[in-house]
């Protein structure tokens, strides 16, 4: 689907400088994010939650491997009962370490909560003064050059979207 998108972009794009002369301008956002003091708090941030959270997992994980060497050295000579149930402990061990990462790091786990929570004021602000900026400028296109090609700011009279929507119904 991106080589669609970046189609659609370039065609817009080539189609409005074709018809007027449009002004086009671009960003950096990886560098405004790094010199921008708010983003590196959240950034320290995040990263404070995360050295505690593999701190976490670290120590549960060095716990599962100790018992799991004892269990090791004495599985020849526990009853079956006592071996099943040292098993049984450390599944539940293993199932929890893997549940603790999943909450923490998983797709909807506790970082991207974080990450959303502490970073998106940040580049709500970013993308507010971008937008300013491209119309003090009358910019009518700002990308953003840091990962891609990502459309940040178009005017209003360059939005397709309703029209390649009815063509679609159409078809």
């Amino acid at each position: 689907m991106k080589p669609l998108k970046y189609f659609i972009l370039i065609t817009v794009l080539f189609s409005s400088l074709s018809f007027a002369q449009s002004k086009i301008g671009y960003v950096d956002s990886d560098a405004i994010m790094e010199q921008l003091s708010e983003a590196q708090d959240a950034r320290q941030q995040l990263d404070a939650f995360i050295q505690e959270w593999q701190s976490d997992l670290k120590r549960m994980e060095n716990e599962w491997k100790s018992k799991y060497d004892d269990y090791e050295k004495r599985k020849l000579i526990m009853s079956d009962q006592n071996r099943a149930e040292l098993e049984s402990e450390l599944i539940k061990l293993e199932q929890g370490i893997g549940d603790f990462r999943e909450k923490k790091f998983g797709t909807n786990g506790e970082l991207f909560q974080k990450q959303d929570e502490l970073m998106k004021p940040v580049q709500n602000k970013v993308f507010t003064v971008i937008k300013e900026v491209a119309i003090s400028e009358d910019l009518d296109f700002v990308l953003d050059r840091s990962g891609g090609v990502l459309l940040l700011y178009a005017k209003d009279k360059y939005d397709i979207t309703a029209l390649v929507l009815e063509k679609l119904k159409q078809r």
